[in-house]
């Protein structure tokens, strides 16, 4: 199987999970707390983020790059991509009354393919697979 097929099903399995995280996490705060389905998002959001980046990082992407970098360049999509789809989501559910879970389904997926790609070409770049190359000890 192509290398970069393999690191996709690694991420869409791993990111499945981060996805379990988030919409059991949702979940829990929508049904059993007075908080908006925003904030429901927002602390599901963030949870499944780092769990995500941390498999990611070991095993999709196998990279040595500088771990603070890295989770910075995240935390950089993230930026953008949390208040964005936060809105969204306040909008759909509260504005236009759409189905809360379908809201989130929708950003889970937009969520999956940006940050596929992020990964891969702006926070791994060249460091990607470099876990698996011998370590120069002259470096």
């Amino acid at each position: 199987m192509n290398k970069e097929v393999l690191r996709f099903i690694k991420f869409g399995l791993f990111s499945a999970s981060a996805g379990i995280i988030e919409i059991v996490s949702f979940t829990l705060l929508k049904e059993f707390t007075p908080s908006p389905d925003w904030l429901s998002y927002l602390i599901g959001l963030v949870l499944s983020v780092l769990w995500n980046f941390t498999l990611n990082r070991k095993f999709t992407f196998r990279s040595v790059a500088n771990v603070p970098r890295a989770l910075f360049l995240v935390a950089l999509y993230y930026a953008v991509f949390t208040p964005s789809t936060t809105l969204l989501e306040h909008w759909l559910t509260d504005g236009a009354h759409w189905n809360g879970y379908l809201v989130t389904a929708m950003n889970m997926i937009l969520n999956f393919v940006t940050e596929f790609l992020y990964q891969k070409y702006v926070v791994y770049g060249k460091t990607v697979d470099s876990a698996l190359k011998p370590v120069d000890k002259n470096l």
